[in-house]
């Protein structure tokens, strides 16, 4: 069900978790940058890119497919670490929590395990995708003339036009599966009960946790959870970057993820 891709070939194992409207091939830049000090699975997850739809939007069920995935695959040999961002950090927690034995090093970017501020933005991306008319649209460049005036930021517009594909049977066609992501909005923007995350529902490995400076989806009051959940916790701010830190800022990105994995490395 789910589509990856590895890159590198040297080095320890990282996975990629993409958000909402992403897919694994988001991070290749990241992943590119990392070689050859780090080998890294690119993951879509369902509903998106070239993965698998489902009928329901359910982190457990994210996490637990990612987990199957993992162990025959990439984390086969034995724990890898994991970055998850937005919605991919969401999975990534839940992975960690559920399946603490394929996970060394947590990095959870711009998101919190509690409900996230900013539904409303989502919906409107979603129904403006969902009102393009792709019977219209001839070419890539039709549709970012439509959907201008709905999304105006260049770089947004951009980032979401990534998920039209030309269909086998000519015109053009979305790779996200946009009416249940829609229908299953309050579920993306919540997080398990704890009753759902595991025995003991805590992971002690160490995990570092990224913030957007522009971004408020990681705020004073989630750190508790985190904590509680994440003991050995260690946050950073990335100056300048919004919600999309690792496309906003790839080097100061790149830089942490370096400086936190390689300190597993100096311990193992």
């Amino acid at each position: 069900m789910l589509h990856t891709t590895e890159i590198g070939s040297t080095g320890e194992r990282v996975v990629f978790l993409h958000g909402l409207f992403g897919q694994g091939r988001n991070f290749v830049p990241i992943a590119r940058a990392l070689e050859p000090d780090l080998r890294s699975l690119l993951v879509d997850l369902p509903n998106h890119g070239r993965s698998g739809w489902t009928d329901s939007v359910d982190y457990v069920a994210v996490a637990d497919a990612v987990a199957a995935d993992l162990r025959d695959g990439f984390a086969a040999a034995g724990p890898v670490h994991v970055v998850g961002h937005s919605m991919g950090g969401k999975v990534a927690m839940v992975l960690a929590l559920r399946h603490p034995e394929l996970v060394d090093r947590l990095v959870v970017v711009d998101i919190s395990p509690a409900d996230s501020a900013g539904a409303g933005e989502f919906e409107h991306l979603l129904d403006s995708l969902a009102a393009l008319d792709l019977t219209s649209v001839v070419r890539r460049a039709d549709a970012d003339r439509a959907l201008t005036a709905p999304i105006p930021d260049d770089r947004v517009r951009g980032f979401l036009l990534q998920n039209l594909r030309a269909s086998d049977g000519g015109g053009f066609a979305w790779r996200a599966n946009l009416a249940l992501l829609r229908a299953g909005l309050p579920s993306i923007a919540g997080f398990p009960d704890a009753d759902r995350l595991g025995d003991g529902a805590g992971f002690d490995h160490p995990v570092l946790w990224v913030a957007g400076e522009r971004s408020s989806y990681v705020r004073p009051e989630h750190e508790p959870a985190m904590r509680r959940l994440f003991p050995r916790t260690t946050q950073v701010t990335i100056k300048g970057a919004g919600h999309w830190v690792h496309s906003e800022r790839p080097e100061a990105f790149v830089s942490a993820l370096r400086v936190f994995l390689r300190a597993g490395q100096s311990q193992g």
